[in-house]
């Protein structure tokens, strides 16, 4: 049986887009592995590609792709609203067909290795993959970003799990793992006072003691002037896209703002959309598996 894995690795580059297109032909020149997507934010400064295909294939192509990074991203040069700490900011690999957790893992392992390796970038292992409990929680990993990594690589507690304990001059560091499916998801505030969109996120982050799977951080869209509530929602099964959506739309009425549109970054999964128009579409007796066309395609 064919194995399917899917990588999603995120470069902190969204405003020069030959930088963007040459880490996509290094993707695309992977035989086995099909690029399903790519998009990049400008108030993020970051893009975020999806491609999936065999295992080894696939680790094939993020090596590739954070190489083409590592080469053309200065992070000394780097602004913008997203966290941050390195040119490949971060790579995860997810198993979509006849593939377990555990291969993943080890998958990640060995490109973190290859990269500490080659590229002579330190990589920190998170998620399933994660060494150390505190290291399992990617927002710990990248907190204090590019600019705090040097001293924070000092401390024995943040020694990288590959690699020597100094980031790379212009590269930084990247964080490599394993997980289930996550959605980016974001939603827009018709208000430009961020500070309105980090109390909201605040409110609804499970680290902060709001929605469970969810984190949250406000974020400045500069091009719209606008605010923006900028999330990764890490079990759609546990906490539904419609309920963040709700939460906000509530908490966005105490300082008498509404949201005006929202926004998928990337892949999502087709059932995280369903559950969210039979919550909208108040349908009775639904059963995706039998009414929903594509089902039958992909079963054939």
């Amino acid at each position: 049986m064919t194995k399917i894995v899917e990588c999603i690795p995120n470069f902190s580059e969204g405003r020069r887009k030959e930088v963007i297109e040459k880490i996509a032909e290094e993707i695309k020149k992977v035989p086995k592995v099909r690029l399903l997507d790519y998009s990049a934010d400008q108030s993020h400064n970051r893009s975020v590609f999806t491609f999936m295909g065999e295992p080894e294939a696939v680790m094939e192509a993020a090596f590739l792709s954070a190489k083409k990074a590592v080469e053309l991203i200065d992070m000394t040069k780097h602004k913008g609203e997203h966290p941050r700490m390195g040119a490949v900011d971060v790579i995860p690999f997810v198993p979509v067909k006849n593939v377990t957790m555990e291969e993943c893992v080890a998958l990640s392992k060995e490109l973190g290795r290859r990269i500490a390796e080659e590229l002579s970038v330190p990589v920190f292992l998170y998620e399933a993959s994660a060494t150390r409990p505190e290291r399992k929680n990617l927002a710990e990993i990248r907190k204090g970003e590019f600019e705090g990594m040097p001293q924070k690589l000092k401390d024995p507690a943040w020694v990288p799990d590959f690699g020597k304990p100094e980031i790379h001059p212009t590269a930084g560091v990247v964080a490599v793992g394993a997980r289930m499916p996550l959605i980016a998801y974001n939603v827009n505030l018709n208000t430009s006072n961020i500070e309105i969109a980090k109390n909201i996120a605040k409110v609804i982050r499970e680290s902060s003691g709001g929605l469970k799977n969810v984190k949250a951080i406000g974020v400045m869209l500069e091009e719209r002037q606008i605010a923006q509530v900028s999330m990764n929602l890490t079990n759609y099964e546990q906490t539904a896209i419609y309920r963040v959506f709700e939460l906000i739309k509530m908490e966005a009425k105490r300082y008498g703002v509404e949201i005006i549109g929202s926004e998928i970054v990337g892949i999502t999964p087709m059932k995280a959309l369903i559950e969210t128009a039979k919550y909208y579409l108040r349908l009775e007796n639904f059963n995706d598996e039998k009414q929903v066309l594509e089902n039958y395609l992909i079963g054939e």
